[in-house]
């Protein structure tokens, strides 16, 4: 296997187990307003826009890593949208919205990890 295929995998299972903790985490979460209503909800909206950094930072790269040729393999994930998370996240994290974390956790999370559970058994086949 390949440096860039064994990287590419490397960064893929990074975004799985960050995907598995977001969902892990988000669990106890009924609406944007638990983010809110204590500490405890603080530190969850805390770590889970962190973990959703880090996982549009991870598909930046694989972008990089694979010349641009894996993502647009899986056309049910908007990659602009998860890519570009990272970027608000980053750059206007006082601006961060609990409503819009709520709604990726609660909408698109489960579908980004069954692709990227798909896309690692691709990239190993």
């Amino acid at each position: 296997m390949s440096d860039k295929k064994l990287m590419t995998l490397s960064t893929l299972e990074d975004i799985k187990f960050s995907i598995e903790l977001i969902e892990e985490r988000f669990k106890e979460i009924d609406s944007s307003d638990d983010f809110l209503a204590d500490a405890n909800g603080l530190e969850k909206l805390d770590s889970i826009s962190m973990r959703l950094v880090a996982i549009g930072e991870g598909f930046k790269n694989i972008d990089k890593l694979t010349d641009k040729q894996l993502l647009p393999n899986y056309p049910s994930v908007n990659w602009k949208g998860v890519k570009g998370i990272r970027d608000i996240l980053s750059h206007h994290y006082f601006d961060l919205d609990a409503e819009t974390i709520f709604v990726i956790c609660d909408d698109y999370l489960r579908e980004l990890l069954v692709v990227t559970m798909r896309m690692i058994e691709d990239v190993r086949s």
